[in-house]
């Protein structure tokens, strides 16, 4: 087993930059760190101050960004970790948790038109009012995409390392019927409900995240 800490690689959700994982990132600053950003607000997929990614990796998403890890997991993965996440987010026959898909066409008609209204709308249903800058249409409407289109549940079947769920239980974007209807089905998962819990668990609750996720570390790498 290796003995090389993990480091923890943060991927964030829609409408978001690498910024909404500071407060927790402060938290687990024990550990060695990366952060991507999807260059919604201009970045590219490295962020700023982020290192390279040697040895093992414990995969945190929030969001989309859960959804993003399990479409490309890292080959040194270790452990995922999902914060108010999913693996598919519309609607379907066999998942009627999910967003009706025309809630998500009015968006993107919309995104077309004025994408900084979309995303300071969509950031205020989140619990985040300030804002991030000039929005980009061309990833914002890609990733818009693929929350209507994109089902990742085959792959969190076959997922072939430990997964923590951390979820909020008054989150208004991925409520618990779509965290139950998305997770409720596998069997030795780490899972945690956070009462009074938002969409923005790593900013409203990063020391309730930080606590559970240095557990999991504890767990899956215990020789680091």
């Amino acid at each position: 087993m290796s003995t090389l800490r993990p480091t923890l690689l943060f991927v964030h959700g829609w409408a978001f930059d690498a910024s909404v994982w500071t407060p927790l990132r402060a938290a687990l600053g024990d550990w060695p760190q990366a952060v991507t950003d999807a260059g919604y607000f201009g970045a590219g997929e490295a962020a700023a101050g982020s290192r390279p990614v040697t040895g093992p990796v414990i995969a945190i998403g929030h969001s989309l960004g859960v959804m993003r890890l399990l479409r490309d997991l890292p080959s040194n993965c270790v452990g995922v970790v999902s914060i108010n996440g999913f693996p598919r987010f519309s609607a379907a026959p066999d998942f009627d948790a999910g967003v009706p898909r025309r809630t998500l066409d009015r968006m993107m008609k919309r995104l077309s038109a004025d994408p900084a209204a979309v995303v300071q709308d969509f950031r205020v249903r989140c619990g985040e009012a300030s804002a991030l800058g000039e929005p980009r249409l061309e990833p914002l409407a890609r990733d818009l995409e693929r929350l209507s289109d994109d089902d990742q549940r085959s792959a969190l079947a076959a997922l072939p390392v430990p997964l923590l769920i951390l979820a909020g239980e008054e989150d208004p974007i991925v409520p618990p019927a779509m965290t139950q209807a998305a997770f409720g089905g596998r069997v030795g998962d780490e899972r945690h409900d956070l009462e009074h819990g938002g969409h923005l668990l790593p900013v409203s609750d990063a020391p309730w995240c930080a606590r559970h996720i240095a557990g999991f570390i504890a767990r899956v790498a215990p020789a680091a």
